[in-house]
């Protein structure tokens, strides 16, 4: 199984790791850096290799227990221990949007009864979905984007930590943000708390503080339905 380290550091930009499979493009390490996707964010890119055999990190999937790193040009089999490095730039955008969106989500719980029904990011910008019971207006919106902003501008530590299955279901909270739909084998759930904001069940990377997101500028909003609406953003 593979050791997920980005759950241990998400600064983490370098790492040296054991060869443990080694099939075309395809790569297995006995520990990696490299986030494989998952919970609306895009898995990490970078490069690979040791002294002058490189290659490119161009996707990151899950495999059961395993984290498959797939390359842009093999490597050969005769290596056993290599160096891996992100591309930096895009996993922290992806941490600052990642930690935007939860933001997001907390302030228009909070005030206005909205529940999240989904959301995805990129490098240059993200978009969320959820379900609004009230009237969607351009005010509303403006209204939604200025309570984002001033929750981020209060430098809000960003906490991780775990808690046992059983009290993770108890929180109502957490339940709202479904962690209830975690697979039963899963014992232990991780959780992503933004101080006094909010606070979910969660696997991906994430700043240390809103601080470092910067501000948050709707760019679009929309209905999708009777009740679902969607904004998308960017920061700046």
């Amino acid at each position: 199984m593979t050791e997920e380290l980005f759950l241990q550091d998400s600064y983490l930009k370098e790492f040296e790791a054991r060869v443990v499979e080694l099939s075309g493009r395809e790569l297995v390490l006995d520990r990696t850096a490299f986030y494989p996707g998952g919970g609306g964010q895009p898995p990490d890119k970078g490069r690979a290799g040791v002294g002058p055999v490189r290659a490119n990190v161009v996707d990151v999937r899950r495999a059961g227990g395993e984290i498959v790193h797939v390359l842009d040009d093999p490597i050969p089999e005769t290596v056993r221990e290599l160096r891996g490095e992100l591309d930096w730039e895009r996993r922290y955008a992806h941490m600052r949007y990642h930690t935007a969106l939860h933001v997001l989500s907390g302030v228009i719980w909070q005030n206005f009864g909205a529940k999240v029904t989904g959301g995805r990011m990129r490098s240059g910008r993200a978009r969320m979905d959820f379900s609004f019971p009230g009237e969607w207006t351009v005010e509303v919106v403006s209204e939604i984007e200025r309570l984002t902003n001033e929750a981020l501008a209060q430098e809000r530590p960003v906490r991780i930590y775990e808690l046992p299955r059983e009290e993770a279901l108890e929180d109502p909270d957490l339940i709202r943000t479904r962690v209830n739909l975690i697979p039963e084998h899963v014992r232990r759930v991780r959780i992503v708390e933004i101080e006094g904001i909010d606070a979910q069940a969660d696997g991906g990377t994430h700043v240390a503080n809103t601080r470092e997101v910067g501000r948050l500028r709707i760019t679009d909003h929309k209905s999708k339905g009777r009740q679902n609406k969607r904004v998308e953003f960017v920061l700046e």
